[in-house]
């Protein structure tokens, strides 16, 4: 291949790369700052500076949904999967808007009725809302839904923290009972070890034994050659 037809083709490779690394990574992120926030807290997030709802810190608002968790409460993550504690609002407009817990982000599972909580292609969800299944609402009805949706999210948070003490707890047990077989197996092996040492003094003595008694065997023997001689001359 000529040196000018291979530039070619490497520029062109590196264009369909790079295209395709944008629009993977734009489909990463909600195509809006505003996606999860509800219209309430709209203006909360509209400075250029927003704070953490724990106090805990600040961040800029071109931080705001960028899929890095700055904020230890979710604050700056409430339209994407970032923070584990984030909150995602589903507007679902023309029926009961609700709120999710941020994991169920982009998870292939359609849980908005409006399917804003799928924006990243993943998955095709169908608008499923009641057109006009919220006319009939009044405003105190829908914020009661949003409180029982609210109180929903805490139960499921408690239930999780109980079966995070279980988790605990069993882990504990489970410590314990290793540290258990390890010293019995630490006992074990000091058992062994003295055992061997007595069977190995115990065959020192028998050599010892041995060697005495073949050491007066030879003097015997020697002591009855020195007798032959002395007879015989």
């Amino acid at each position: 291949m000529r040196p000018a037809a291979r530039c070619c083709l490497l520029a062109v490779t590196s264009l369909l790369l790079a295209s395709s690394l944008l629009v993977f990574s734009a489909s990463l992120f909600p195509p809006s700052s505003f996606v999860g926030i509800s219209p309430q807290d709209e203006k909360y997030y509209a400075g250029s500076t927003i704070a953490c709802r724990d106090g805990s810190k600040t961040f800029p608002r071109d931080r705001l949904n960028d899929g890095f968790c700055d904020c230890p409460d979710g604050t700056d993550e409430p339209g994407t999967s970032a923070c584990p504690e984030g909150k995602f609002y589903c507007r679902n407009v023309g029926d009961v808007p609700r709120i999710l817990f941020s994991s169920r982000v982009n998870d292939r599972i359609c849980d908005c009725c409006d399917g804003s909580d799928e924006y990243d292609g993943g998955v095709v969800c169908q608008n499923s809302c009641l057109k006009g299944g919220a006319d009939g609402l009044s405003n105190g009805d829908s914020f009661l839904s949003i409180d029982t949706e609210s109180d929903q999210i805490n139960m499921k948070e408690k239930n999780f923290g109980i079966d995070l003490e279980d988790l605990v707890l069993y882990l504990k047990g489970l410590r314990v009972f290793t540290i258990l077989e390890l010293a019995s197996l630490i006992g074990l092996m000091a058992f062994v070890c003295r055992r061997t040492k007595l069977r190995q003094k115990q065959r020192r003595n028998y050599t010892n034994i041995y060697t005495y008694i073949e050491e007066l065997l030879r003097h015997q023997h020697s002591y009855l050659h020195g007798c032959r001689k002395f007879l015989l001359r």
